[in-house]
């Protein structure tokens, strides 16, 4: 079994719901995903032990999740960078850290994506879904660039991160 990258967006998707119910057609729609993806996704996740099967479902594993996150996700999920670009803010240009550090001179963390409304550095996104996932719903956006900070950001960006990501993932 390999974990892939839309794996973890998807486990990131359920701990944003906090807990509400949801199908896959919910989750696959909200993802852009398939269906097919998203059963297999939570198999991959459930085999990982980032989900645990509860009665109404599958829900993020809490402590595996959170340790997974940190430690592993930027270490075997590593962003690409590139020429600067349009598109939508992640890491520490993302809303999930206003006004928590300094502004800087250097072009901002950004997805490359057509509709993006800020030109910055190419970030690649955890999956090609994310931006336009992100856009449907605000906590997974938060999540998503938070988890941005630890896979390319400063050290004072990946404290902050960490410190952020612990708290929301222990609420899921």
């Amino acid at each position: 079994m390999i974990l892939k990258p839309q794996d973890v967006l998807l486990v990131l998707k359920l701990a944003a719901l906090g807990g509400k119910p949801w199908t896959q057609v919910q989750l696959a729609s909200e993802l852009g995903f398939s269906q097919g993806e998203v059963s297999s996704g939570l198999k991959r996740a459930m085999a990982a032990r980032l989900l645990i099967q509860e009665a109404e479902g599958p829900r993020p594993a809490g402590t595996m999740l959170i340790e997974f996150v940190l430690h592993g996700v930027p270490c075997v999920f590593v962003p690409d960078r590139g020429a600067l670009t349009r598109g939508m803010p992640t890491a520490e240009a993302a809303p999930a850290f206003k006004d928590l550090l300094a502004p800087t001179d250097q072009p901002p963390p950004v997805w490359p994506d057509p509709e993006g409304k800020v030109r910055g550095e190419a970030f690649s996104p955890l999956y090609r879904s994310a931006p336009w996932a992100a856009r449907q719903d605000a906590e997974l956006y938060d999540l998503l660039a938070l988890v941005d900070g630890l896979r390319g950001g400063r050290a004072r960006v990946r404290s902050f991160a960490s410190q952020e990501l612990r708290k929301r993932l222990e609420r899921s």
